[in-house]
């Protein structure tokens, strides 16, 4: 059987989801298909950082992510038993007008993933799972591919969101840059345990003179997760070890690296073990097949950017499929995604390589709020003499007028600030928010696109707001 859709999504992980809810509030058929039998089932990317809080803000399923998760407890060091004091595994960040989300929410990846999918189910997508690709195949008219199942999908365009060992990148042939991180071996699993309190992660030094075989080696860290009764187990072993992912065999390594007794170790609900590898998709577009979170950029988990940077990458790319499918635009609109998002994801890369070789602590940086794109050819900085805000920034929030601009801003729309300048006319073809010069923005008309950013910045619409709104939208003639 043949079916036919606009945008193929490959993989139901934290990207493909997100891709989804974003074209199915626009209103753009879309299929998504993941070769498991059901949503990945573990904690692996347990952190949010505030950027992807205030897109999940944007998406509609904020209040359930951090109605089902948490803060980070403080970090408690062990040694031989006994507390021996406190690890902020943060850097403080105050909170502000600006920033309404400044910590990261913690949250179980398997969790996240359930709300995204009940948030797409509730806008009329679905999941086929069971369902692998097995051959891809693209002409200039669209995507052809063929499934486990023995069925076929046409698509105008498919997205890669099926993670570090993608089938579609290597169908389409583009090739990942990058290196192991670490040679031996990580374990990480979720894991009930008795004996420990929720209220601290906690963190076992190695011991001195640890085991031979690798299992007294090694810090062992072991953290709540917010929402449930399990921990989150991490740990290295020697190059070379052979990870024992069964309950005895994490009992043994928790007693060798802990104070804890192997039977204080209830039960294993999930576990896996994986080299840390830094790597980057050489290309985020081969034709009409678009690569999106891990198979785009594999990161260590030190700094947790990996998860947030895929949810950033299906925002960038939503918008503008919208814009092409569904509003007529120009088809080379889909070249910046390559354009802005493979350097925030190599930036990002970096980051996280850095925190974890212990070059850098988790601050503002790992935040990502302070990420744009200035440099890209959708930006129009055309004011002479602009003030704390330009084009290309992150648009943040702030209350104008009694309107708060997240309110504002959220849904698949452009948002037009006139700030302390005279607004447009009502023949240009966005949401207005007027109100007086703000501290934030300075003064000035700022165009915000459908993911946050400031697109367009100018003193007077005269300055070239319709032309470029028309990029994006051929169908309203300037004015």
């Amino acid at each position: 059987m043949v079916s036919n859709t606009d945008v193929l999504i490959v993989g139901a992980g934290p990207t493909g989801l997100a891709l989804g809810i974003d074209l199915a509030r626009r209103g753009v058929p879309a299929q998504v298909v993941e070769r498991g039998d059901g949503l990945f089932p573990g904690s692996r990317g347990k952190g949010l950082q505030p950027r992807t809080m205030e897109i999940f803000d944007d998406l509609g399923v904020y209040d359930a992510i951090r109605a089902a998760g948490g803060t980070y407890p403080a970090g408690m060091i062990w040694r031989d038993g006994e507390r021996a004091g406190e690890h902020r595994m943060f850097d403080p960040v105050g909170a502000d007008e600006d920033s309404p989300y400044t910590e990261p929410c913690m949250i179980p990846q398997w969790r996240t993933q359930r709300i995204l999918l009940e948030r797409l189910e509730e806008l009329g997508g679905k999941v086929a799972f069971g369902l692998e690709v097995t051959g891809l195949t693209q002409d200039e008219e669209g995507v052809t591919a063929r499934l486990t199942s023995g069925d076929t999908v046409r698509a105008r365009y498919a997205v890669a969101a099926d993670g570090g060992r993608s089938a579609v990148r290597r169908a389409v042939g583009v090739a990942m840059t990058g290196e192991e991180l670490d040679p031996g071996p990580m374990l990480v699993a979720d894991v009930r345990i008795t004996g420990l309190d929720r209220d601290n992660w906690h963190i076992f030094p190695p011991r001195d003179g640890g085991g031979g075989d690798g299992a007294g080696g090694d810090l062992l860290a072991i953290c709540p997760l917010a929402g449930t009764e399990d921990f989150q187990l991490i740990t290295r072993f020697a190059h070379g070890t052979e990870v024992d992912l069964s309950l005895d065999g994490i009992r043994r390594v928790v007693a060798a690296r802990s104070h804890l007794a192997p039977d204080d170790v209830t039960e294993v609900r999930w576990a896996s073990d994986f080299r840390p590898r830094a790597a980057l998709a050489d290309r985020f577009r081969a034709g009409r097949v678009f690569l999106a979170g891990d198979a785009a950029h594999v990161h260590s988990p030190a700094g947790g950017q990996g998860l947030n940077t895929s949810v950033q990458d299906a925002h960038n790319l939503g918008w503008k499929l919208g814009a092409v499918l569904r509003d007529g635009a120009v088809a080379s609109l889909l070249d910046t995604y390559e354009e802005e998002r493979r350097p925030i994801a190599a930036q990002m890369l970096s980051l996280s390589t850095s925190v974890h070789r212990g070059e850098t602590r988790r601050g503002a940086a790992t935040r990502q709020l302070g990420l744009g794109y200035p440099a890209s050819s959708l930006t129009r900085e055309t004011r002479t003499a602009p003030g704390p805000l330009r084009a290309g920034d992150r648009a943040p929030d702030a209350t104008v007028d009694g309107v708060r601009l997240f309110d504002a801003f959220r849904g698949p729309h452009w948002t037009l600030l006139a700030l302390g300048v005279p607004a447009p006319g009502t023949e240009v073809p966005v949401r207005v928010v007027r109100g007086p010069a703000h501290e934030s923005y300075g003064t000035g008309l700022f165009l915000v696109r459908p993911d946050g950013y400031v697109g367009w910045a100018g003193d007077t619409a005269a300055a070239g707001l319709p032309e470029y709104l028309t990029r994006f939208d051929p169908r309203r003639p300037p004015a």
